[in-house]
C-alpha cells in the first residue's frame, strides 16, 4: 500500500471511529496520521491532523491541557505560512479553551478571528465555534438578549443546513446548554426540538445521547417524571461507552431527577458516580442529604461548595461567573430555611436577587422570588413571603413548570398558614399534592397530604378494603374493590405480587429481579483508552512545565488537576494484579429491567382497573429499592397466592 493510500485509509477510518462512537480510536487514527505527515515534511497537512485532535479534546474530554498542546503543535507547524483553514480551526479552539478555562477576555480576539477567518475559508468548525463564544461572552457580560438574539441567527443558520453534521451537532448543543443556564427554558425546548428532528440518522459522535440528555432535563421540568428517567437513564447508556470525564452531567441529570421522584437511594448513587468522575454532584447531594434529615450535613456541603467551586472546564454549566452559582445558592437557600439560618439564608437570597437582576429572565426571578419567599418567612414577615412565592407559583406556571410551581406552593401555603389563613393554606397544600402525583414525586406528594390533615382533630378509621391477587396457572385473577380482573401472567405481576407481600418494605431491585439480569460488565478502560490516557498524561505534563515557566497559576492549576483526574481513571482501572475492573452495571441492569416490567404490568392492570391502577400508581415505588407503601387514607387488605 502506498504512502498515499495509507493516509486515504487512515482518514476514512477517523470518520468511521467517530461516527461510531469510538473516541480514543478516533484520537489515535488522528495521531497516526499527524506523525505520518510530519515525518513526510507536509507541514500543512500535519498542522490539519494536530488541531483535529485537538478540536476532538475539546468537544468530547474536558482536558484542556492535551487541547493546549495540540493547538501548540499545530500553529509551530504553520507558522510564519500564509493564513489557511487550519488557522480558522485553530482560533476556534483557542477562543473555546479560554472560555472553558474561565478567562473570557482571552477568548474574545480568537473568536472574532475564528469567524472571520471560518467564513474566508469554508471552515465550519471556525465559523459555528466562533458564533458561539461571541454570544457567551455577550451573556456573560450581562446582555443577554443580545446574546440570545446571536443564538437564534445561528439556530436558523443550523436548520437551514449551512453546517456540516458534526459541527451542527455540537453548536445545538451549545445553544441549548447555554439557554439553560440562562434559565430561558424556551429557547431550551425549542432548540431541542430542532436538535431532535435533526439529530435522526447516523450518529456523529455523542450527538443522540446528548440530545437524549437535554430531552431529559426538559422532562424534569415538565414531567412526567418517570418519562425523564427513562430518558435519562437511556442517555446514560448511550454515552457510557463515549464519555470519561463528562460522563458526569448525565449522571447529575438522572440523579436531579430522582431526587424530584423521591428515589433517594437512587439519586444517591447518581451524584456520587458523577462525583468519582471529578464532576460536582452539588447541590443535588446536599439536597439528597437534608432530605435524609441530615440538614447540617448539607449546608456544609454547598458552603464548601460555593467557597472551592469544583475547577473543571464544562459547557453544560457556565464555566466562571454568578450564573454558576444560581442552583446552588437556591439550594442553600432551602437548607437555610430547614435549619433555621436567618444570615445565611438571607445573603444567598440577595446574591440570587442580584444575579436575577443582571440576567434577566423568568425562571431566574422565579427562583429569586421563591429565596426570598423562604426568607421571609424566617424572620416572620408573613405578608412578604406570600407575596413573592404567589410571583414564584405565577412565573412556574407560566412556565410550565409543575413540580416547580407545587414547590413554590408549599412556601405559600406555610405563609398562609403562619399568618392564621387555613383555609388559604389547604387550598395551596392540595393543588400542590395533586401536581406532585401527576408529576410523580410521591415522596413530596405524601408529605403535603400529612399536612392536610389537621392536627388534634379524631378521624374516623378508615375501613379496610379486601382485595386480592391471585395466581392460577398461566394468568393471574384480581379482585379490587368488588371488580374482578384476569391478566396473563407477566413478569411484573410477579415483582408486584412480592411488593404487596412486604407492605412498607424496600426490596432490592436485584433481590426481585434474582438471576434473571446478567451482566458481566464492561472494562473501566479499554486498551486503545488507557494508552490514549497515558498519552494524554505526558501532554499534561508539558503543560505543567510550561505554565510554571511562564509563571501561569491559574494555568498550572488547571493541568495539575486534568492529571488528577487522568491518575484516578487509571488507577481505578486496574484491579488486583493488574487486571482490568469492569463496571458495576447489574445494580443499574436490574433496576431498569425490573422498573419497566413493573411500569408495563401497571399500566396493563390500570387499563382493565381503572380504580386498582390508580390505587397502585400512589402506592408503588420502584427505583434501586421497590416498594408498597400503603395508602393510610384507603387501606387494603391483600389476599396473595
Amino acid at each position: 500500500m502506498s504512502a498515499d493510500d495509507r493516509e486515504s485509509e487512515l482518514e476514512a477510518r477517523v470518520d468511521a471511529a467517530y461516527g461510531g462512537g469510538e473516541l480514543e480510536l478516533a484520537v489515535s487514527l488522528l495521531e497516526e496520521l499527524y506523525a505520518r505527515h510530519d515525518a513526510a515534511g507536509r507541514p500543512e497537512e500535519a498542522a490539519s491532523a494536530a488541531a483535529r485532535v485537538a478540536l476532538m479534546l475539546l468537544c468530547e474530554t474536558g482536558l484542556m491541557a492535551p487541547v493546549r498542546g495540540w493547538v501548540a503543535r499545530a500553529a509551530r507547524l504553520v507558522a510564519g505560512r500564509p493564513t489557511g483553514p487550519v488557522d480558522a480551526l485553530l482560533a476556534a479552539i483557542r477562543a473555546a479553551e479560554r472560555v472553558l478555562s474561565g478567562d473570557p477576555e482571552g477568548a474574545r480576539a480568537p473568536a472574532e478571528a475564528a469567524i472571520e477567518l471560518g467564513d474566508r475559508f469554508g471552515v465550519d468548525p471556525a465559523r459555528g465555534l466562533g458564533r458561539t463564544m461571541i454570544a457567551r461572552l455577550a451573556i456573560h457580560a450581562g446582555d443577554v438578549d443580545a446574546g440570545l438574539a446571536m443564538l437564534d441567527e445561528l439556530a436558523i443558520d443550523l436548520a437551514a443546513g449551512e453546517f456540516d453534521p458534526l459541527t451542527t451537532g455540537n453548536v445545538y448543543c451549545e445553544l441549548i446548554c447555554i439557554a439553560q443556564w440562562v434559565g430561558r427554558g424556551d429557547r431550551a425546548r425549542e432548540w431541542t426540538d430542532l436538535m431532535d428532528h435533526w439529530r435522526h440518522g447516523p450518529g456523529i459522535a455523542t450527538t443522540h445521547g446528548r440530545c437524549r440528555v437535554h430531552r431529559a432535563e426538559l422532562l424534569r421540568v415538565s414531567g412526567p417524571g418517570d418519562d425523564a428517567e427513562q430518558e435519562a437513564l437511556a442517555a446514560c447508556e448511550e454515552l457510557r461507552p463515549w464519555m470519561r470525564r463528562e460522563y458526569g452531567w448525565p449522571l447529575v441529570e438522572l440523579g436531579n431527577i430522582r431526587l424530584r421522584r423521591g428515589d433517594l437511594v437512587g439519586a444517591e448513587e447518581s451524584f456520587l458516580q458523577a462525583h468519582e468522575r471529578a464532576w460536582s454532584p452539588q447541590p443535588g447531594l446536599a439536597l439528597v442529604r437534608l432530605e435524609q434529615g441530615a440538614a447540617a450535613e448539607a449546608a456544609g456541603m454547598l458552603a464548601g461548595e460555593l467557597a472551592h467551586p469544583t475547577g473543571m472546564p464544562w459547557k453544560e454549566q457556565p464555566p466562571f461567573g454568578d450564573l454558576r452559582q444560581v442552583p446552588l445558592l437556591a439550594a442553600q437557600v432551602e437548607v437555610a430555611a430547614a435549619r433555621g439560618d436567618r444570615a445565611t439564608a438571607a445573603s444567598a437570597m440577595a446574591t440570587l436577587r442580584a444575579t436575577a437582576d443582571r440576567y434577566s429572565s423568568p425562571s431566574l426571578h422565579a427562583v429569586a422570588a421563591l429565596a426570598a419567599a423562604r426568607t421571609a418567612l424566617l424572620t416572620g414577615d408573613t405578608t412578604a413571603a406570600a407575596q413573592q412565592a404567589h410571583a414564584a407559583v405565577v412565573a412556574w406556571v407560566e412556565m410550565q413548570a409543575p413540580y416547580d410551581a407545587a414547590v413554590a406552593r408549599c412556601v405559600l401555603a406555610e405563609a398562609f398558614a403562619a399568618a392564621g389563613n387555613p383555609s388559604g393554606a389547604a387550598l395551596e397544600w392540595t393543588a400542590a399534592a395533586s401536581a406532585f402525583a401527576e408529576f410523580g414525586a410521591r415522596l413530596r406528594e405524601a408529605d403535603v397530604r400529612a399536612r392536610l390533615e389537621k392536627p388534634g382533630e379524631p378521624r374516623d378509621a378508615a375501613v379496610a378494603v379486601a382485595a386480592s391477587l391471585l395466581r392460577s396457572g398461566d394468568h393471574w385473577e384480581i379482585d379490587f374493590r368488588g371488580r374482578r380482573t384476569v391478566l396473563a401472567d407477566l413478569k411484573g405481576i410477579g415483582y408486584l405480587a412480592r411488593l404487596l407481600a412486604q407492605p412498607d418494605t424496600e426490596i432490592h431491585a436485584l433481590d426481585l429481579a434474582g438471576a434473571a439480569v446478567v451482566d458481566s460488565g464492561l472494562p473501566v478502560l479499554d486498551d486503545e483508552a488507557k494508552a490514549s490516557y497515558r498519552r494524554r498524561l505526558a501532554e499534561v505534563e508539558d503543560d505543567i512545565v510550561e505554565a510554571e515557566h511562564d509563571h501561569d497559576d491559574a494555568r498550572r492549576a488547571l493541568a495539575e488537576r486534568d492529571r488528577d483526574y487522568l491518575m484516578a481513571e487509571l488507577t481505578a482501572a486496574a484491579g488486583l494484579g493488574g487486571r482490568d475492573r469492569t463496571t458495576g452495571g447489574t445494580a443499574e441492569r436490574a433496576r431498569g429491567a425490573v422498573t419497566r416490567s413493573l411500569r408495563y404490568a401497571l399500566a396493563r392492570l390500570e387499563e382493565q382497573h381503572p380504580d386498582l391502577g390508580a390505587h397502585l400508581a400512589r402506592t408503588v415505588r420502584t427505583g434501586a429499592y421497590c416498594s408498597y407503601q400503603p395508602d393510610p387514607l384507603a387501606p387494603v387488605e391483600w389476599r396473595l397466592g
